[in-house]
């Protein structure tokens, strides 16, 4: 098989981000175990239809949710559409294959007094460590940026004088989202305050954070003020963006701040909206 080939393709080309290209990676991995344990097939011409659909229903069986089992699957048709592509193989095995279908969950977001609460300063240290996690949830919240965007903030990224910051996103998209006065103001100060010049979130010996360390971050502080049990940083990025319908945002523009490719993706934070509405009809109207 040509993994290493599509992984260097796609990393070096298609310039797609560490996590995606890792997720691939171990997929194909994965894919390809399998292929030689079940069927003892290693050449791209042999994979056929039927192998890749005993995967899938492998994966389904061994209690996979639909959703990994579909981002797998999205792996494997990116992989033969480049064989195709290059030639490798001239007939894509995995063209009749029917993803399985998943029920879209409504996403899960923090209600505006909690997230009074959870942005209270008092319940953070006055040190390094304190303000940099203070800093790490107020700027998921007041932007909606997703953890691996985080990560790779630069100071130079900011225009503090339009108060804006370049996001890189999916694919190496750049975008750029305004920041609030107060958001703004505490960046500068943390910035020089701690003498920050490179990435702005950092440990104390001046490492770039990694993904796990602001999970456990977002996670430790929001349990003690949230009663959702998904406390993960994607809970601020879907607070964001209902909070931001909930108070009259345009669709669009909140499609542009999250870094959307589709307005579909988006349209599913319209749901929290609209049972916002509801409730307050019931409470409001004295027929309901």
């Amino acid at each position: 098989m040509q993994i290493i080939d599509f992984l260097t393709y796609i990393k070096s080309e298609r310039r797609y981000s560490f996590y995606t290209f890792t997720s691939y990676r171990r997929d194909l991995f994965q894919f390809q175990q399998f292929l030689k344990t079940r069927f003892e097939v290693s050449n791209d011409n042999e994979i056929r239809f039927e192998m890749i659909r005993s995967w899938v229903a492998l994966l389904l069986d061994s209690k996979n949710s639909v959703s990994t089992v579909n981002r797998k699957i999205s792996t494997l048709r990116s992989y033969f559409k480049y064989l195709i592509s290059f030639d490798i193989i001239e007939k894509n095995p995995i063209t009749k294959l029917v993803a399985p279908r998943t029920n879209k969950k409504i996403p899960s977001h923090i209600s505006q007094i909690d997230m009074s609460k959870i942005l209270d300063e008092t319940n953070f240290t006055d040190d390094f460590i304190g303000k940099r996690n203070f800093l790490i949830i107020e700027f998921l919240y007041f932007t909606g940026v997703r953890v691996s965007e985080l990560l790779s903030i630069r100071i130079k990224d900011f225009d503090f004088k339009n108060k804006s910051i370049k996001i890189i996103g999916k694919g190496k998209k750049e975008r750029f989202v305004p920041l609030a006065d107060i958001l703004t103001k505490r960046i500068q100060i943390f910035v020089q305050q701690f003498n920050i010049s490179g990435y702005l979130f950092t440990n104390d010996k001046n490492k770039r954070l990694y993904s796990k360390k602001i999970y456990r971050i977002v996670k430790d502080h929001l349990s003690f003020y949230s009663t959702k049990t998904n406390n993960s940083p994607h809970i601020l990025r879907h607070t964001f963006a209902t909070h931001m319908l909930d108070n009259g945002a345009d669709i669009n523009a909140i499609k542009e701040l999250l870094g959307h490719s589709s307005l579909n993706a988006t349209q599913v934070y319209t749901h929290n909206s609209i049972e916002k509405v509801k409730s307050i009809y019931k409470k409001a109207h004295p027929r309901a």
